[in-house]
């Protein structure tokens, strides 16, 4: 068990061996919860919450939206495009 002290400023170091096995790098920010106990600490995600609708903005398609079934014909023809050449 690691053991750490609350400085005059509220402030509590994480174990080094702790902060090394969860890969937690210096300005992590965590969500603290009070939970009966003790206090929870749980690291926040790096990046927003997103869905795929706004991550597809990247891909820089500007035509209609492509279905189901175009979407699977364009992957299967590039799968057999890529298998024929090698």
């Amino acid at each position: 068990m690691e053991t750490t002290l609350m400085s005059s400023k509220g402030q509590v170091i994480i174990p080094k061996i702790i902060r090394t096995s969860h890969h937690w790098k210096p300005g992590t920010r965590f969500a603290v919860e009070e939970v009966q106990g003790g206090v929870l600490l749980k690291p926040l995600s790096s990046f927003p919450a997103t869905d795929l609708k706004s991550g597809l903005g990247c891909v820089g398609y500007k035509g209609a939206a492509k279905s189901l079934e175009e979407i699977q014909f364009a992957i299967d023809d590039e799968v057999a495009r890529v298998w024929c050449k090698e």
